[in-house]
């Protein structure tokens, strides 16, 4: 199973990652600050890739910003692609949207 799992120092700064056993397959690279959760880069293995684990690392940080009350910065060209193609989905926690 390819649950997400969130690791935070006492900073702010951490990843959400998918691992099996004691190899990682993905992770994002985020920072919170307050009510702003910066999504830094996002990294698929590549003998994961194309399995849907990137889609899933952004969905589950979705629901953690919103469940947070976080405004999402998309620095990471994934999470800014997945952000522009459906703005309206994500116009709650959307911080850097072009206007």
């Amino acid at each position: 199973m390819d649950d997400v799992k969130l690791n935070l120092d006492a900073n702010g700064r951490g990843e959400f990652y998918i691992s099996n056993e004691d190899k990682e397959k993905a992770k994002m690279m985020i920072d919170i600050t307050g009510d702003d959760l910066t999504a830094f880069h996002t990294k698929v293995l590549p003998e994961y890739e194309g399995k849907g684990l990137a889609k899933k690392l952004v969905d589950t940080m979705v629901d953690y910003a919103r469940k947070n009350h976080l405004k999402v910065t998309a620095f990471c060209p994934y999470v800014y692609a997945r952000f522009s193609r459906n703005p309206e989905a994500y116009d709650d926690i959307w911080k850097n949207k072009k206007k």
